[in-house]
């Protein structure tokens, strides 16, 4: 189902919005949903059309599905066909470990992305794909601290401008909205990139339920089966590992190391790559200017964290943000920092410790020897993965 404009770009910048969303991802568009539902007048910008592919996401964990469900979704068509995980099939230098998962699912980008839009359209937000936004610096007029924010935002060659009383910048890792701002976030030394993509011909050694993921030498790849039969395959890689032939290449030397079966074909399949994956945000708020999703800041995720991050944080940010339209204060950007750490940058710390332990393949393959000995002592590190 292809999602079109409720509104035309003309009429965009005839008011004064209460909110303007850029990014319409789970952040972006969790957030334009809460908002809504506060009776705020928010509109929801992307540049991309939907429904996209994306480079990963395509795992929730437990805590993302509840998040669905305390939003009343889990009976959304599209999710309800999302399909359950039941283990990590984890495999380094020869050892293979199966730990269980519990209360997470896969569900393609696809149909996540638009579900989550339909239910903030549903709420009443006014929705803009295939749109640029520029975020303008204030002008001498509205310096004021009551002005509100302005937007340019772009539809081949039509522009138009539109004021919001509040921003919210939600357009992920690569995204250009905070470019030219000093809040936008900075990658971390050695930071792996993300690579993915998609088959249509799996070989039936993969199942669905499991998460099949193969660590070695210059990164790990992850691939699982999706609602729709075809197989997902996502990686994180250090930048040299794949300088010489691309990703596909080091994703059959992994597969082949664990002795697994590589779909036909898969190393010249159009793999597409992500920035830098581990960033960190120098601060997650200015005047009239929130930051939430990966754009705040990111670790590498292993069993759908990410997607539970930026749900979080887009329907945390909400009751803050419509304080914020109906008057602006400037305490407000330490309180959405406090917020934030409490409900993402805390909850990241386990998975920044699992990507140190992955970039040392001695200790992987002594961690994965020992899981697949006893697999029940993953149980704490999964359980707080999914609080």
């Amino acid at each position: 189902m292809t999602l079109t404009a409720t509104i035309p770009l003309e009429e965009a910048a005839r008011r004064t919005r209460g909110a303007v969303v850029v990014g319409a991802g789970p952040a972006g568009a969790t957030a334009a949903r809460e908002l809504a539902r506060r009776g705020v007048d928010v509109m929801l910008v992307d540049r991309a059309s939907f429904p996209r592919w994306k480079v990963c996401g395509c795992c929730l964990n437990g805590r993302a599905a509840a998040l669905l469900n305390a939003a009343g979704l889990g009976d959304h068509a599209a999710i309800r066909r999302a399909v359950p995980l039941q283990s990590l099939c984890l495999a380094s230098g020869g050892h293979l470990a199966r730990v269980p998962l519990f209360g997470g699912a896969a569900l393609s980008r696809e149909s996540l992305d638009v579900a989550l839009i339909q239910a903030a359209v549903e709420a009443g937000a006014a929705f803009l794909p295939e749109t640029r936004a520029i975020l303008l610096e204030k002008d001498a007029k509205s310096l004021r601290c009551d002005a509100p924010r302005r937007v340019l935002l772009q539809q081949d060659q039509k522009r138009a401008e539109v004021s919001a009383r509040v921003v919210l910048a939600a357009d992920g890792l690569g995204g250009q909205f905070l470019t030219r701002t000093p809040i936008a976030a900075s990658v971390e030394f050695g930071a792996r990139i993300g690579a993915g993509t998609t088959t249509t011909d799996a070989p039936a050694f993969y199942r669905p339920g499991v998460v099949y993921m193969t660590c070695g030498a210059g990164g790990y790849t992850g691939l699982v089966m999706l609602e729709d039969g075809r197989l997902d395959v996502a990686a994180a890689f250090d930048a040299s590992a794949v300088r010489a032939g691309g990703p596909g290449p080091v994703a059959v030397r992994l597969l082949h190391e664990a002795g697994w079966p590589v779909p036909d074909g898969l190393a010249d399949l159009p793999w597409r790559g992500t920035p830098p994956l581990t960033r960190h945000a120098r601060q997650v708020a200015a005047e009239r200017l929130f930051v939430v999703g990966d754009a705040a800041g990111y670790v590498e995720p292993f069993t759908g964290e990410g997607m539970a991050w930026a749900m979080a944080s887009g329907a945390a940010v909400a009751p803050l943000a419509a304080r914020a339209v109906e008057r602006w204060r400037p305490e407000f950007i330490t309180q959405w920092a406090r917020i934030h750490r409490r409900v993402v940058s805390r909850r990241q710390t386990v998975c920044r410790a699992a990507a140190a332990v992955l970039r040392r393949p001695r200790l992987t393959r002594l961690l994965v020897r020992l899981l697949s000995q006893a697999p029940m002592l993953a149980a704490p590190v999964i359980g707080r993965l999914n609080l």
